[in-house]
C-alpha cells in the first residue's frame, strides 16, 4: 500500500517541512505532516489533487508533474510551495509508486 511505503520513507529520515495532502480522488487521500503519514483527510499547507494512476505515472517518470499540472491532471493549491518541496517529495516517492 502506498501509505505504508511513504510511512517507511518518512521513518528512514525523509522529512517534509510542511504538511502535504494528496487527494487521490476515488482512492482516498494521504496526509504527510509532523513526521507522520496517514490516510486522514486533514487540512495541509499544500494540497495536491491527482488520480492514483497519474501519481504512479509521475513516480515512474512517465508523466512530468508540470505537464500534469498544465493539462489539469494535477491540481495544486500553492505552486510556489509545491516547487520548493519538489526534491523532497521526489525523494519520498522514489521506489514507492
Amino acid at each position: 500500500m502506498l501509505t505504508e511505503r511513504l510511512r517507511a520513507g518518512v521513518a528512514n529520515g525523509i522529512q517534509i517541512e510542511k504538511s502535504v495532502r494528496f487527494d487521490l480522488k476515488e482512492a482516498g487521500c494521504i496526509f504527510i505532516g509532523d513526521g507522520h503519514v496517514t490516510n486522514e483527510n486533514r487540512p495541509a499547507d499544500l494540497s495536491l489533487t491527482i488520480s492514483i494512476d497519474d501519481l504512479r505515472a509521475i513516480g515512474q517518470g512517465k508523466l512530468s508533474p508540470m505537464g500534469a499540472a498544465t493539462t489539469g491532471r494535477l491540481r495544486v493549491s500553492d505552486m510556489g510551495l509545491a516547487l520548493s518541496l519538489q526534491k523532497k517529495l521526489k525523494a519520498l516517492f522514489a521506489n514507492t509508486v
